[in-house]
């Protein structure tokens, strides 16, 4: 608890040297690299599609023109390689790291990018792989990112806590769905980039809506959404609906979500951009 009854818990804008001071656990990046803004994906829980979000504003502000990187922060269910098509083993040299690019020259780094069987379960303890997500941004050669985007694992335990300490974050993007639970899946996300002290750039709500392909009519397959109230109990802004979209799971499956013709998360690329 902190010495001081009215402190806000921002240890940046105070001098006081109480019990309670936070430490500054930022890393250097690898000397070799060049990164611009640090963009975090997260949730309160799992199965809402961080990784599908991610991919999409990855390959949003691709296509914008800026040089993307994704550093695949979940580790023991690790996506994005295969969402991309991309395989390892990516090359190690001279104690570093180099990230694969993908067909649209997005830089990914993944622990299957590393593993001898991309199938074969990553059985480590927390200690062990938030230290792996470290060395992602400190052993890893990015050459001239604009924007890095960080798929984070589900919930606030130890990687999450690693990436807030150990990157400088500019940014934040809450994904969640259409369901009872996101008030609290929500809140969970916000309370701990609150205590992090970083920036929430807004809520993107996953499987909001099934389209027919004949009529056009949306469907609410999981139940009425609740986001837009959400959003404003926590003074948020609601960057993207994304629909459940069959197609988008045959992309991911194959290997080729880059050929999509429309991300649906131009405002979320805008919300970044605005950094």
């Amino acid at each position: 608890m902190a010495d001081n009854q009215n402190c806000t818990h921002n240890c940046s804008t105070c001098s006081s040297n109480c019990s309670s001071r936070k430490e500054d656990f930022r890393e250097p990046h690898h000397e070799m690299s060049k990164i611009g803004k640090v963009i975090g994906v997260v949730s309160g829980k799992g199965g809402v599609g961080k990784s599908l979000v991610s991919s999409l504003l990855s390959i949003e502000l691709n296509r914008r023109g800026h040089n993307v990187g994704i550093l695949d922060a979940d580790i023991t269910g690790p996506s994005i390689p295969k969402i991309f098509g991309v395989k390892g083993p990516a090359t190690v040299c001279a104690n570093a790291i180099l990230p694969i690019k993908s067909k649209t020259f997005i830089d990914i780094m993944s622990v299957n990018l590393l593993l001898e069987d991309e199938n074969q379960p990553v059985v480590w303890r927390g200690p062990v792989i938030a230290g792996s997500v470290k060395q992602f941004w400190t052993d890893v050669i990015w050459k001239d990112v604009d924007y890095m985007v960080v798929d984070m694992p589900p919930g606030t335990g130890d990687v999450p806590l690693t990436v807030f300490q150990t990157l400088p974050v500019a940014g934040i993007v809450i994904v969640t769905s259409p369901q009872e639970l996101v008030s609290m899946i929500v809140a969970k996300a916000v309370n701990m980039a609150q205590m992090m002290n970083v920036p929430i750039l807004g809520i993107v709500e996953n499987m909001s809506y099934l389209e027919c392909d004949e009529c056009g009519n949306k469907m609410n397959i999981f139940g009425e959404s609740h986001v837009d109230e959400v959003a404003k109990k926590f003074g948020l802004n609601v960057l993207a609906k994304l629909p459940l979209n069959p197609k988008i799971a045959a992309l991911c499956d194959a290997g080729k979500l880059e050929t999509i013709e429309d991300t649906k998360v131009s405002e979320v690329a805008a919300a970044v951009e605005k950094l």
